[in-house]
Formats: structure tokens, sequence, C-alpha cells
């Protein structure tokens, strides 16, 4: 009898669901979200190998004292020292005559974690600038900022240091509160001013002592900050007590810039949109009505740089960290470390903070912005932001895989010769010579080749020049030229274009230059070097370290390409080096073209696709992935299966044969993969053998632009080897990516839903018919074609057809489609687990309940009972006075009256956490009255049948319990008791469920709340305030199903009847449109208008009620027995 309760009651609860095809819609949804779910943690939880290498400091931390005129305050600033010695704090400080730098901590962070950075700094000021080399620095990188990358020279030594401070905001979770991000804003507002204000002392101080003056005061404070502290450090600039111009430069550390990780809380999501709108205008150009120029931007003198952590940082993605629609072009721009000169690894959220190829780096850039004039930072914006691209970008260009088009150019750009200027006498840039230090002398070159084939081939730094004859090997179409080298440009290798055959440039005429192209190599990751085994032996091929290319536009007019290698150098006493190597090759790029379309992805989630690649294949291979390797990360691995040694071409089934590896890795250099991404950039797979392929892309998105919809690799492979190419997509993996990127629209969803099933509830109400459960409410919605197409796809083309409308770009339409029903789907399984386990919870108090019921009115006579029931009519005396009564009558004025103060005056999560144990109240009694009188239903049809004392004895305890009691506010129902409360739980249980998700929405406040306490505390945010209460006021002005609708009296129109149906329709849709739109916390704008609404209407109808006009909307007659 118990399970055929919780399956009428449940499963079946509504009237309207019939058959098996709706409950196996609720199955399916169920099983992908748990499919996925699991999956994904699993993938998640896996250990990243990130590849950095761990930073050591003697750090010593300097407290800056607070003046006597300024009110204590929770936080602190400290100056950082590096050093083991000990030193006295109050002379360093008179020293103090640095640049300085604050460094402001994320969420839940340390003021300590400045650490690495204060290190590296010092020994970068104390080392100087790093070793130059010769590499590219990509031309593109200052296309329309009117930026000329070769006319910004870096400094041959450093003129000032750094002076890293810190503020100790005591480890508070910004992230989860936005009162607490407005606090910490403020506090290093005051830091910044705190900071200027020391080194005014501090020159004061040694002006005092008679100690000699160099230099300038700083004017400005450079900000670097981590996670949330970079957000903070932009709030900051936009602060209105902050002095003019005492910010000018902003480095952030994988820092969410477009909106918080997860965007819960209401007042954290507005927070952001002030923020970002007050930078949007800030580099607005103010004018007067008549269209005149008033003055400079606001921030046209700050210059910001977003630096992402990549595919390994869980906690932020790339496109939460682009400046797009917040920073111009002119002014900043967000790089991923993987795409970062010399570091080329992603990392994780904390681990940027501590890696040592990008500590460097940033230290090192930093140092580069100082002018040697002056010892302070440059004032020109593009002078600075030029330094921060030369610095971080690497050489390669950010169109340099997709720009590898396969027509001719309308216009060609020719290279410059050797005093830089073109044939047309115009300056061209980007192309330079070697400089005369790094050159070997022509004439020691030995003998020179003459390359017949197509790929030419470097084993050794033997001295000598190859000649290629563009017209002969260029044809056929293999028109484009590539070449990968381990040797260092000018100091190992030097390419040249000739218009025709000589032995140097300086035999030819002045109009007939050869022209130096060395500089067009662009340097890449090369791994770890092979090791030697034994002095002489052979070791595996030396993996590349850079790639050069030419297109049919770079050689028109060159008849002509060498390439010079530099004599091998002598070292006495020690073994040679690794070997040197060197691959190029003329190719028509349409023949490495591959393209893998979604059902090829797809069906490589259960069955890995093989490829074979025979020898004398391309040396490239553009491979175009149809679906961002950003949801869907490819598996991919290269096995050798030959390599041009006699007998070593082995059939496939034997290509993991260890001797064949071991023989064609001395022949083969590892394969290189550089896969391309519209969001995050550049990444770098260097020793590619096996390898998970992933970039940190966020597609199928609202914002997502239609590039974002696919990936393309450029894969390095060695021409001279066979290789048997495996890939497949990582379920895992995949299943990871769609929860890190769809978390928040999942979380908007699950809103969604719920309105939806409300939606469903009270149309049933509306309709005189039985109020289904939440369940079964929410299979009614899932049900095809029409009530899916309505709720799942309706707000998708809202979605899209806004997107028309505005200015804003159209997303990739069918990955969108179909990626956000997919959420749409797992939401729907979410929201039913979380059904079914607090359903099955409330059952099993109900049952537990009534057990002790029934024996407690077992019991009744024994001398026991007799006693307890005395005990019990003592403290029911309580009830008759005033204060009890009041309260008994009016439950829900109590609940709310708690509610509001809890939330007005303490935090939000606690007025919902009130309202969520009256709901929980109200379904217990409503699910044990029900299941009391099914019992006593039972036991009343058994007497039918049944005769004697045992029928007569139950017969009064059935008298004592309301069976056929008509509750449901209508006098005209005569529906039984059983199954009002039935109706009154499913009701009350929908809107539990709802605002759960409500308070889980400020659960993560609540924990910071809770942190700290005892340290100072304030009123909660208005506007969270604000809406929680409308949140409350929903739950109990709509707490009994009758009441479900709104009237508007107009002045001469017919009452204006609006039912709650279709409120809860609109606001389904609205929270479903907030969710695409990446800010769920737009929910309880829903549920606090519907909830302000209601509590409205209940007002006038009291009013109109105390008039005489009252006006009772009921329900028809049933004829249910």
């Amino acid at each position: 009898m118990i399970g055929k309760m919780i399956w009428t009651m449940g499963l079946t609860g509504g009237t309207d669901m019939k058959g098996l095809k709706a409950k196996f819609g609720v199955a399916v949804a169920v099983i992908i979200s748990i499919w996925i779910g699991l999956a994904g943690l699993f993938g998640l939880l896996k250990p990243v190998s990130n590849g950095c290498v761990m930073t050591y400091m003697y750090p010593t931390y300097i407290p800056i004292s607070t003046p006597e005129n300024v009110s204590s305050v929770k936080y602190g600033l400290y100056l950082y020292h590096e050093g083991w010695r000990k030193i006295d704090f109050n002379d360093h400080l008179k020293k103090l005559n640095g640049v300085p730098v604050l460094f402001i901590p994320g969420n839940g962070g340390s003021y300590k974690q400045v650490r690495s950075l204060g290190a590296e700094s010092d020994r970068a000021y104390q080392g100087g600038p790093l070793e130059w080399n010769f590499y590219q620095d990509s031309p593109s990188l200052g296309e329309g900022l009117d930026i000329d990358l070769t006319d910004i020279l870096l400094p041959s030594q450093y003129t000032s240091m750094l002076d890293w401070f810190a503020v100790d905001l005591e480890g508070e979770h910004s992230a989860m509160d936005g009162q607490i991000l407005q606090e910490h804003t403020e506090y290093v507002v005051y830091a910044i001013h705190r900071i200027l204000d020391q080194y005014k002392e501090s020159h004061d101080a040694r002006a005092k002592e008679g100690a000699s003056m160099s230099g300038s005061l700083p004017k400005s404070v450079i900000l670097v900050g981590h996670s949330m502290g970079g957000f903070v450090a932009r709030a900051a600039v936009v602060h209105p007590h902050l002095r003019k111009f005492a910010v000018e430069t902003v480095l952030t550390l994988s820092t969410p810039h477009q909106s918080p990780p997860v965007a819960l809380q209401p007042s954290l999501g507005h927070y952001y949109a002030r923020v970002n709108q007050e930078w949007r205008k800030g580099y607005e150009v103010p004018t007067f009505r008549a269209g005149h120029y008033l003055s400079d931007p606001l921030l046209s003198h700050v210059v910001i740089v977003s630096i992402s952590g990549g595919y390994n940082d869980y906690q932020v993605r790339s496109k939460l960290e682009s400046l797009d629609g917040i920073v111009p072009s002119t002014h900043g721009f967000m790089i991923s470390s993987t795409g970062v000169k010399n570091v080329w690894l992603s990392m994780e959220h904390q681990v940027i903070l501590w890696c040592n190829q990008l500590v460097v780096q940033v230290s090192h850039t930093l140092l580069s912005l100082m002018d040697s004039k002056t010892g302070r930072p440059f004032s020109d914006v593009r002078h600075r932001l030029g330094i921060f691209m030369k610095m971080l970008h690497s050489g390669i260009p950010q169109n340099f895989i997709s720009s590898r088009q396969l027509q001719l150019p309308q216009k060609s750009d020719h290279f410059a010769t050797n005093n830089g200027k073109s044939n047309s006498g115009s300056r061209v840039s980007g192309i330079t010579d070697c400089p005369s230090n790094s050159q070997w002398s022509e004439d020691g070159l030995e003998r020179d080749l003459y390359i017949q084939t197509n790929t030419v081939t470097v084993l050794a730094m033997d001295g000598r020049r190859r000649w290629l004859d563009i017209q002969k090997l260029g044809q056929d179409g293999k028109n484009h030229f590539v070449f990968v080298t381990n040797l260092s440009p000018c100091s190992g290798v030097r390419l040249h274009l000739w218009r025709e055959k000589g032995t140097s440039g300086s035999e030819l005429s002045a109009n007939k230059r050869v022209v130096e192209v060395t500089s067009k190599m662009v340097h890449i990751p090369s791994g770890p070097a092979p090791r030697q085994i034994e002095p002489g032996s052979q070791t595996e091929q030396a993996p590349p370290s850079a790639v050069f290319w030419l297109g049919p536009q770079d050689m028109l007019g060159f008849r002509f390409l060498t390439i010079s290698v530099a004599p091998r150098p002598t070292i006495s006493g020690r073994p040679p080096p690794a070997a040197s190597m060197g691959v190029g090759q003329f190719f028509n790029p349409k023949d490495g073209e591959r393209v893998f379309s979604p059902h090829q992805l797809i069906h490589s989630l259960y069955s890995a696709k093989d490829v074979n690649l025979k020898e004398d294949h391309p040396l490239t291979f553009n491979l175009t992935f149809s679906v961002s390797l950003g949801l869907l990360p490819v598996s991919l691995s290269l096995t050798t299966t030959g390599c041009g040694i006699k007998k070593s071409e082995f059939p496939v089934e034997e290509s993991g044969d260890e001797e064949t590896s071991r023989l064609c890795r001395l022949r083969c250099f590892p394969p290189v993969a550089l896969a391309w991404d519209a969001t995050s950039g550049l990444h770098v797979f260097p020793n590619l053998y096996s390898e998970t392929i992933v970039v940190d892309s966020s597609p199928a998105l609202w914002t997502s632009s239609q590039e974002s919809d696919k990936t393309t690799v450029l894969l390095l492979v060695d021409p001279h080897c066979s290789y048997k190419s495996t890939f497949s997509v990582s379920f895992t993996a995949a299943a990871g990516r769609f929860l890190l990127l769809y978390f928040s629209q999942i979380s908007g969803l699950c809103f969604a839903v719920v309105f939806f099933a409300l939606m469903r509830q009270a149309d049933a109400w509306e309709l005189d018919q039985a109020i289904p459960s939440v369940l079964s409410a929410v299979e009614s919605n899932l049900r095809m074609p029409r009530p899916f197409f309505f709720l799942a796809a309706l707000p998708i083309l809202f979605a899209v057809l806004f997107s028309c409308l505005s200015s804003q770009s159209l997303p990739p339409i069918i990955s969108f489609s179909f990626v956000s029903i997919l959420c749409y789907i797992f939401a729907n399984g979410a929201v039913v687990v979380l059904i079914l386990s607090s359903q099955l919870l409330f059952y099993v108090a109900g049952t537990v309940h009534v057990f002790i019921k029934k024996r407690w009115q077992g019991w009744e006579g024994n001398f026991c009972f007799s006693c307890v029931q005395w005990f019990i009519n003592i403290f029911s005396r309580l009830e008759s006075i005033k204060v009890v009564r009041i309260l008994r009558v009016n439950p829900l004025l109590i609940t709310l009256l708690a509610a509001i103060a809890l939330v007005c005056l303490v935090h939000p999560a606690l007025g919902l956490f009130v309202l969520l144990v009256s709901h929980a109240l109200c379904c217990h009694s409503a699910l044990s009255s029900f299941l009391m009188a099914s019992f006593y239903s039972h036991v009343r049809n058994k007497e039918f049948y049944e005769s004697g004392n045992d029928g007569v004895s139950s017969s009064k305890l059935y008298s004592k319990y309301p069976v056929n009691e008509t509750c449901t506010g209508s006098p005209e129902s005569t529906r039984s008791y059983g199954d009002t409360q039935l109706e009154i739980f499913h009701h009350r249980h929908g809107l539990l469920v709802l605002h759960m998700f409500a308070a889980l929405m400020f659960v993560p406040s609540l924990v910071a709340w809770l942190q700290r306490i005892g340290i100072g505390q304030s009123f909660p945010w208005f506007w969270d305030s604000v809406l929680c209460v409308g949140v409350i006021l929903h739950g109990l002005c709509d707490s009994k199903p009758e009441f479900n609708f709104f009237l508007f009296p107009i002045p001469g129109i017919p009452l204006w009847e609006i039912r709650l149906s279709f409120a809860y329709l609109l606001a389904g849709y609205f929270s479903y449109l907030s969710a695409l739109a990446l800010a769920p916390y737009r929910a309880f704008y829903a549920m606090a208008a519907i909830g302000i609404v209601s509590f409205t209407f209940r007002i006038i109808q009291l009013n109109k009620r105390k008039k005489g006009e009252t006006y009772h909307r009921s329900r028809k007659h049933s004829h249910r027995h």
C-alpha cells in the first residue's frame, strides 16, 4: 500500500499524466544530467600537469602605519622586501625611492601572495633585461592602433626598481558578496593614497637628514590584481574619491571582467554592471550638445592588460577575462598565458601567481615600462601599450593559422631590401637584417648545396648554404614554403630571398639586392631537449623551436631562396651538442587540409578515428574542427610507423613496435600542434605524440561570435616519416568543459523549469482540475512536440530575434540552439532529482508521523498515557495567553515579519531559510494529513467486509478524523479532505523547490558573511533586501492555491484578471533569457515582481472586503467524491 501511495502521489499525482512517453522524457533528462554530471566531475577532479617551475623567495613584509587622523580599519597595507638579512623597517621606509606597485589579492587570497612577483622583480632588476633574440615580433599586433612596434625600443638596463605593496583584505571572499567587493574597493583607494603619501614622507625624512635627492616623487601607482583583486583594481580606478592620475597602469591575472564567475547574488551582478558601465563612459569623448570636443576622456591615460590562465583555470574562463566592450583596443587587451612569450603554458587559478615562467616575464614587462630619463613609467599611453604587446605577445601573429589562405591577395607586400626600403622606396616594417655582431662570415661557408626536391633537410650545423629554386620547386600549386628548425636565427641559420643567382649580396647591383628574411622566423616552445646517452653517439631528433613561413605573395618577384647554416661551434673538452635539425618544404596547402564535421566528432566519442600519413606527406596539416575544441576536446595521438630507414616501414598493426619507435625518433622531429581560438588566442602543444588538445573558448553562448564555433589546428609533422594518427573526443573532458562553460546557464534554467512547473499547477487550478505534483508538471512540460517547443525552443528564438533587432552580433544559431536545449534538459534532470529527493524525505517524515500518531491513539486509556496527557494539559494552558493565540491564528504574519527582519537586518539567506522552514512545515502537515486520511479511508472500506469489535474500534478512530471534510476555499467544492491536503502539498512543494533554489543562490554570500562575524558587520545591501522581501511575499501571499489571480480595477472598464499561470509563464521566459545571458540572479526580479503584485492585490482585496465589495473567485463544482 505504501509503494502504491508513493506512485500515486509522485509520478501520477496529476490527472494529466498519461502514457509512458512523458515518463520516458523525464527519465532521459535525469540520465543525461547524472551522466554528464558524474563524468564532468571525474574529468575536473583529475590532477592537472601545468609544467610550471616553482618560484623561491626570502620574504619580509613591512607594515605601513595608518595616520592618526584616519579611523582604524580592519584591513592592512604591507611593503614587500626580498632578502634573508634582517632589516630595520623604519630605515627601509626612509630609503623608499622606486616605482610603487600595489598587489591586490583575490577571493580568499592573502597579501603574502605578492612574494613571487616581488622576489622575481628584485632579481630581474639586479640581473638586467632578458637576453634579446632575433625572432619575429608579430607585425600585426599594432594594426589599427597607430603603434609601430619596431619604433618601441626595450631598455638595455633597468633604471628603477619596483616597490611592491600589498593590501591585507583578511582573506575575505569577495567573489561571493557585492558588499564585500565594494568595501575592498574603498580600502584600495585609501591604500593608493597612503602609498603616494608614504613616498612624500620618505622624501621629506631624507631631506631633513640632509641626504642627496634624485628623481621625482611618483604620481601614480601600478595596480596588479589577481582574480577578483583585478576587478577591485578596476573599480578603484573609477571610484569618485580616487585622486586624478593616481592610477595609469593596471595588470590583472585571471580576473573576471565581463561578469562574476557565477553571477548568483543580485548585488554582485549590479556592482559589476555599474563598474563596467563607468569604464565604458570613461573612454567616451565628452562633447557639447553641438558636438564640439570638450576634453579628453576620463580614462584616456589608463592602460589595462588582462592575462588569463587558459583552459586549466577552472574558476575563471577566458571569455570572462576579455576586455571586449569594456576597454577599447587602443588602451588594453587580453592575452592567454598559453600565448605569452617564453611561457606557453596554461595554469590553474592560483598557480598563475607563482608560475616562474610567467612571473619572470611579468616582472621584466613592468620594469620595461620605465622611462630611462625620468625613472618613472612612460606617460604616453601608446608607448606603454606597445611595451606590453612587445613583451607579452609571442611572435606568432593572432591570425598566423587562420590567415593561411590559398588564394593570392589583391595587393602584394614586397620585402624591404637591406636599406630598409622596398623597391618603390616606401618603408616596410617587420623585416630587418641580422646585426653584424651575430653574423658569421659568408666566406667561411663550405660548398653550396642545390636542392632538387621539394623537401630540404638540415641534420647538423655543417656550415653550408642550400639553394632552392622557387620557380622549379614551387610548381603544381606548391607555392608555399615552410621551414621548422631548432637553430637560432642569425647565430645558427640565416634565410635570404634572391632575385637572381649570386654568391653574396655585395656582388649584386643596388637595385637587385638580396633580401634577408631571417627575422620572419617565429619562436615556438620546443619542449625538453633530447639527452645524449653516450658521447659521440646519435641522439634523438631535437624538437623544433622556430617556424618560418613564406606565402606566394612573399616570394613574388624572387627566384631563389637560400638557407645558410652556421658552422658547428667547437667546444673543447665537452661532448658535442645535441643534434641540430631543420626541415623545409614547398607544399600546396590544399594537400594538408582536413575538415572534421560535427558528425565525425560525435562519432569519435565511442569510436576513435584513424588517419594514416605516408612518407613525403605535407609538412603542415591544417585541421579544421567544426565544433570548438573548447567544448569537445580531442585526444590526438601520433604513432611513427616508418621513417625512411631500410626495412623500417612496418605494417600499421606493428606500428607500436618499440624498435621502430626508437629508430624513428633518431630521424623524425617531434610533432608540434598550434591551435587557434577566437576567444583565448594561441595554444601550442610541443612534442605531440599523445595529447588532449583543448582551447579555452566559450562557444554556443548568446554572446559568442561565429568564429568561436570552430577551432583551427596547425600540425607540423616530419615529412620523412609515416604516422598513424588517431583522434577521438574525450567524453570526460567534454563533460567537464560543459559544466565549466554552462554552469551559470544551467543555474538560471533551473528557475525557468520550476516556473514552468508552477504554471502547470496554477493552470490546473484555474481549469478546475486536480493540482498535479511538481514532478507531474515537469513531465507535462517535457512532452513533445508542443509543450517542449513552446517552453524550450521559443525563448531561443526570442534571443536570436533580439540579437537581430539590436546591435548585438548573431550567435552561431545551430550550436547555440543545440547547447541551450541540452542545458535545459540538464536543468530539468537536476530539478527532477531535487524533487524526488525532497519528496522522498517528506514521505519518510510523514510516514513516521502517521505511525507515531496511530500508536499514540492506541495508547489512550493507559496509565503512562494519562501521565503524559497531564503534562500536555499543563503546557496547553499556555495557549490561553493572548500572544500565543495571536501566533496560532496568524502564522503567516509571524513568518513574514521574522523573515523580513532577518532579510533587512542580518542576511537575506537567513530570511529565505525561514521561508523554506514555513514551506517545509506546511508540506509535512498536508502530507501527514493526506496519509492519515488515506489510512482511515482504507480502514473504513475494510469495515464493509468485516465485522466485530475491531471494526467498531476502528470506526471510532476514523470518526475522529475529517475524511470527507471539504477544505478548498470554495463552498461549492466537494473534494475530499485527503484530496485537498494532497493538492496543498503539491502546491507548497512547488514553492519550496523554487525558493530552495533562491536560498542556494545566497549560500556563498552567507559563507562570506559568517567569515566576517566579529570583525565588523553592516546591514545587507539594499537591493538584495528588496528582492528577497519580494520573494518572501511571493512565498506567503501565494501560499494557498486559491490565491492565484490578480485583479486590476480600471475606471469604466470591467475587472481585468491576470491569471497566475500567465505570470509564471512570463517569469519562466524571463528566467530562461536571463540564463542565456549568463545572469541567473535576474530570476529574483521575476519572483519579487510576482510577490509584490500578489501582496498589493491582497491589500486591495482586503480593503474591498471591509467595504463589502468582496470578489471571490472559486473553482467550479467538482462532483468528485
